[in-house]
């Protein structure tokens, strides 16, 4: 069973994606490791740590996608999931920094003994430990959205309510990741990481290391993606989507399957929290603020939802623009992100990859009547 639904997801498209990913993933940490600096091949290392957090948020939009695209779930919650997951890889940055900090408590954080806290707080214990955090990294986002999602669809809390109660809840999470008596770090979050296992993270190896991180996180996140949505489950989720109540009159029990979707979005979504906290230093409330994840939806917008490559490909291009708007002309770069979505709606409801898909059949009947055209022409001529 397991071995036909590796056939049906590893079509030709999701080969090509996964061996471009690859490239991605080996290439480019040799082009900055093993080319010396004054090559024209060489890739600086701040390319390094950018093309690596593009990764992390494609797969964010891949885990937006999975709900939205397929099932019908418009979450503008899932930036909560994210930072959830960043969290805890930054609670695991911050226990391994020991003495080394400002104020050199070989057991409390700089923040903590900065708001005289006297003692570590209980749920900061295992986090000195790598396979401890990595394992809150995907069950902490889950449990979170396994629980809402229970009393959501039980409910059966659909459509804009859905999305509304999303906000909700990851604005209801900023204001308590705020507060400095969490014992989260309050406004300023977590940042001063100094190594991950050891490495140090202002090291090229160590940014190379986790960009070959994150495109293998996109690529087996990407193929668990394909997994389900080429599944009898994925049929069932399409099913869903187009007509929840005829689904429901079938006999589907709806609410369970858009739980485990909605769940295993959320783990995605921890992951790439998780690789993102270490290349860019620094994790605070501002992840949870609803317009971080209403800016997850239109990537998804832009790319093409329900394609899972659009998904990845409007993330890489929004934030592309995002770094060079808001290098050369950050005041715009609000209305620029408005004017696109607008855009978009109206001119590409399909995004940029469903327009691809529209056009390539009609590019290919055109070019077989050139084909057989041109064929045509000779045997006339001879006549």
């Amino acid at each position: 069973m397991i071995a036909a639904g590796l056939m049906r997801a590893l079509d030709r498209h999701t080969i090509l994606f996964l061996v471009l990913v690859a490239a991605v993933g080996v290439t480019v940490p040799v082009l900055n490791l093993a080319v010396p600096p004054d090559s024209v091949f060489h890739v600086p290392t701040y390319v390094v740590a950018l093309l690596g957090k593009y990764l992390c948020y494609a797969l964010l939009a891949l885990s937006v996608d999975l709900i939205w695209g397929f099932c019908g779930i418009l979450s503008l919650g899932h930036g909560a999931f994210f930072a959830i997951g960043g969290y805890a890889m930054g609670m695991y940055l911050m226990r391994q920094v020991g003495p080394r900090g400002v104020y050199g408590d070989p057991v409390l954080p700089d923040f903590m003994v900065f708001l005289n806290w006297k003692e570590l707080p209980w749920y900061w214990y295992g986090f000195d430990q790598f396979w401890f955090a990595m394992a809150i990294v995907v069950i902490a986002p889950g449990l979170l959205a396994f629980v809402f999602g229970w009393f959501a669809f039980r409910s059966r809390v659909t459509g804009v309510y859905f999305s509304i109660i999303t906000q909700a809840l990851t604005f209801a999470l900023m204001l308590a990741f705020f507060r400095n008596d969490m014992g989260f770090g309050g406004n300023n979050g977590l940042t001063d990481f100094k190594d991950l296992l050891g490495f140090s993270l202002q090291s090229d190896q160590t940014r190379a290391g986790l960009l070959a991180a994150s495109a293998i996180s996109l690529g087996l996140g990407y193929l668990i993606c394909r997994l389900v949505v080429t599944s009898r489950l994925g049929k069932v989720l399409v099913a869903v989507r187009d007509a929840e109540s005829r689904t429901r009159f079938l006999g589907y029990r709806v609410e369970r399957y858009k739980l485990f979707v909605f769940t295993l979005s959320a783990c995605l979504a921890g992951v790439a929290g998780a690789l993102y906290v270490p290349q860019v230093g620094i994790i605070n409330p501002s992840e949870f603020t609803p317009a971080q994840s209403i800016e997850i939806v239109i990537w998804v917008a832009v790319g093409g939802r329900g394609l899972l490559v659009g998904a990845v490909l409007g993330a890489i291009l929004v934030n592309f623009a995002k770094t060079w708007l808001t290098g050369t002309a950050p005041e715009i770069w609000l209305f620029a992100l408005g004017g696109l979505f607008i855009a978009v709606t109206l001119f590409l409801p399909k995004g940029i990859m469903g327009l691809i898909h529209e056009k390539l059949p009609l590019l290919r009947r055109r070019a077989r009547g050139v084909g057989s055209a041109s064929v045509a022409a000779p045997s006339t001529a001879a006549e």
